[in-house]
């Protein structure tokens, strides 16, 4: 069971994740940070900690598929979940390993979009119908219309991605 960003980073080491898979999650970290900052501003009741965890494991599979990396490929995502569940992950936090990538799925929690969407902005991508799940679900959660929170929601994803440019290069820098 992980209890702490730190709890996920020393199980992922200890199975093998290379520094740059390491590095990752932690930039994407930075980005979900700012989304949960953002989320606690408007008042929303939503679980931290399911982000913060989702987050720090959501790729989890790229211990074992490495070349997924730095290119394209989606075995990472049932491998990892797998991985996770195998080394005793909570199952909500290893659905993230699937989740980040299927997040057009019905059903979905706005913890579970929000991991999703940390991993666009951290490198300064926009993905418009992403956001708008995300932006829906939140108005939802405050009981107000998605006009409302727009605009601020809108600002918070424009700052993150405006970012990404620095998150990458210290990506490629490890």
């Amino acid at each position: 069971m992980l209890n702490s960003r730190d709890d996920a980073y020393e199980l992922l080491a200890k199975l093998g994740a290379s520094r740059h898979l390491l590095t990752h999650l932690r930039l994407v970290g930075e980005a979900a940070d700012l989304l949960i900052r953002g989320y606690a501003e408007l008042g929303l009741d939503f679980d931290a900690q399911w982000i913060e965890l989702g987050v720090a494991v959501h790729d989890a599979g790229k211990i074992e598929h490495p070349e997924e990396l730095a290119g394209p490929g989606s075995l990472h995502e049932p491998a990892g979940k797998a991985l996770m569940l195998h080394n005793g992950v909570q199952p909500r936090i290893a659905d993230c390993c699937i989740s980040h990538a299927a997040w057009r799925t019905q059903g979905l929690s706005l913890e579970e979009r929000s991991v999703a969407l940390a991993d666009k902005l951290w490198k300064g991508k926009r993905e418009e119908d992403l956001e708008l799940l995300v932006i829906d679900q939140v108005a939802s959660g405050l009981g107000v219309d998605r006009w409302e929170v727009f605009e601020t929601l809108d600002s918070l994803f424009e700052k993150i991605a405006a970012d990404g440019t620095q998150r990458l290069m210290r990506s490629q820098a490890a």
